[in-house]
């Protein structure tokens, strides 16, 4: 018998174990037949969510990590299309050149600029394009695992979580990463199914994307072997050769080539990263030093912070019952595999974990458990009635609590940093290089369209409170040198200006104040 029969007879005794009365069946069928419908509409509301504020400027809690990502966008455009060569505009007079993930999004958005000029919706839309396309392949993947009416509600929970709408929305590589893995990861599925080799070809190339946009999508390597391995069965077995047994080798030939395609173009491009990071001031690599196992109280805090406003309290309730009762098939073990090789990578890469975005693969694994664990209360209630009226109460609980944890996403954080830019915009010529008390902040750079220094230049991405007025001096006066132009606080670090009273004194000293505002005071160095 060969693998794809036997998979759907497995399915099959699955299934009918599972039906035990007329009312069972046509339950089933009914929501097998309605599906198509149903995730339909809520693909349709799931965009449209994430279409809400999309052209917010990048003033947001991610607001560093986006205005990054714009900057890289710009610049290519501005400095030529230089795929291989991103820059940021927190160098100084450097070029700028840093190592980050492969920079397909802000290339992609600079060229759209060239036409459309540069929105930030332009940014945002593409994350919400990809969350679209892997809509159905997230839906067709848990439908293989946990049947139909678990995978309807899974998606559901996939698209609403707080945690994915904001992500979903955002210019970032992890949802676009994200995604491009849940649809790798279903056509895997269907290649260990049916021994399709177009299937594994769209599947390496997908996972491939997904490295490359954001190396942190290597976790999905756990389920990918489950279903390769411990599931598949022995991919050189005579059972998934041809009759004559002629062929009995080339499933672990696939295999190869699949692991090639996957993972050499990312081996590649993250060596040049290095060397760019290695080469060129600033010499920053983007998600340097995340590789961090930190104390319990740290873990228990991300824990806390994922299961409340990540994912809210119900979600998180109802993927751990789908944890415990999920049905037990031929692939059901394989969001456990990507569950433990999440938490593996959270307690790993500690200090990485300190961004929400980190815990992003959490929500489809968590929207799956939940969505198992509907099915499986849904099939004890045998009255229609009741089991309407709970779905309604579970899905306007779930988005009452969705929209409540996710708002605070969205508020302002540094307004202060996108005025001082756009007024630093007016007020200095476009040569000027700008030096910000801005805690690591470069929205001010990338509102202002100006080069410049974070201020104290060395590590006030991740340290911006310097020791005292002595280094404040001495690290001011090697930028003036340098030739920095204009030096500006905001409202996050008019405090240095009681704390440190002989850097002030100093600065007054070589600079004339631009007229000050509530939100910042800027001033012009003499050379």
């Amino acid at each position: 018998m060969r693998i794809s029969e036997r998979v759907h007879s497995s399915r099959f005794a699955v299934e009918s174990a599972t039906l035990t009365s007329p009312t069972d069946v046509a339950r089933r069928t009914t929501a097998t037949n309605a599906a198509p419908r149903i995730v339909f509409v809520i693909c349709v509301l799931a965009v449209a969510a994430r279409l809400i504020f999309i052209n917010q400027p990048y003033i947001d809690h991610w607001s560093w990590r986006q205005s990054d990502v714009a900057a890289i966008a710009r610049n290519f455009l501005q400095n030529g299309f230089r795929l291989g060569y991103p820059q940021i505009d927190w160098a100084g007079n450097a070029p700028g050149y840093v190592g980050t993930e492969f920079p397909i999004l802000p290339f992609i958005a600079a060229v759209c600029y060239k036409f459309a000029g540069v929105h930030e919706w332009i940014g945002r839309i593409q994350a919400v394009i990809l969350f679209a396309v892997s809509l159905p392949f997230f839906f067709l993947l848990v439908r293989e695992i946990f049947g139909s009416t678990a995978a309807i509600w899974a998606t559901f929970f996939f698209c609403f979580t707080p945690l994915n709408v904001f992500a979903g929305r955002s210019f970032m590589p992890d949802v676009p990463s994200l995604s491009l893995a849940i649809v790798g990861l279903y056509f895997f599925l269907r290649w260990v199914q049916h021994s399709e080799s177009s299937s594994l070809f769209v599947a390496a190339i997908a996972i491939s994307l997904s490295l490359l946009i954001k190396i942190t999508s290597i976790v999905i390597v756990a389920p990918l072997v489950y279903l390769a391995v411990a599931e598949g069965g022995d991919l050189g077995s005579s059972e998934r050769s041809d009759a004559e047994g002629s062929r009995g080798q080339r499933p672990r030939l696939q295999v190869i080539l699949f692991a090639a395609i996957a993972l050499v173009p990312s081996a590649i491009w993250y060596w040049h990263a290095l060397q760019i990071a290695q080469k060129f001031y600033p010499h920053h690599f983007f998600g340097a030093g995340g590789i961090r196992i930190e104390a319990f109280s740290w873990y228990w805090q991300i824990a806390q912070q994922t299961l409340v406003s990540s994912l809210t309290p119900l979600l998180s309730l109802m993927a751990l019952i789908g944890l415990l009762v999920a049905p037990r098939s031929k692939y059901s073990r394989f969001f456990h595999w990507w569950l433990v090789a999440m938490v593996l990578f959270v307690m790993v890469l500690g200090y990485g974990n300190r961004h929400l975005w980190y815990q992003l693969p959490l929500v489809p694994i968590a929207a799956a458990f939940a969505g198992a664990a509907c099915a499986f209360l849904g099939s004890k209630i045998s009255s229609r009635a009741i089991a309407a009226i709970l779905s309604v109460l579970l899905v306007s609980s779930f988005t009452t609590l969705a929209f409540w944890y996710v708002q605070p996403f969205y508020q302002s954080s540094v307004a202060q940093l996108r005025d001082a830019g756009l007024e630093l915009k007016k007020v200095t010529p476009p040569d000027a290089l700008i030096v910000a008390a801005d805690m690591g902040d470069p929205t001010i750079f990338y509102y202002a369209e100006r080069k410049g220094w974070h201020f104290p230049e060395n590590d006030a991405i991740y340290n911006g409170t310097p020791d005292d007025s002595e280094q404040i001096i001495e690290n001011f006066e090697g930028l003036r040198r340098r030739g920095a132009t204009h030096f500006v606080f905001t409202k996050n670090t008019f405090w240095w200006m009681q704390s440190y009273p002989e850097f002030l004194r100093h600065l007054s000293k070589h600079s004339t104040l631009i007229e000050p505002t509530p939100e910042f005071r800027m001033y012009k160095l003499t050379p």
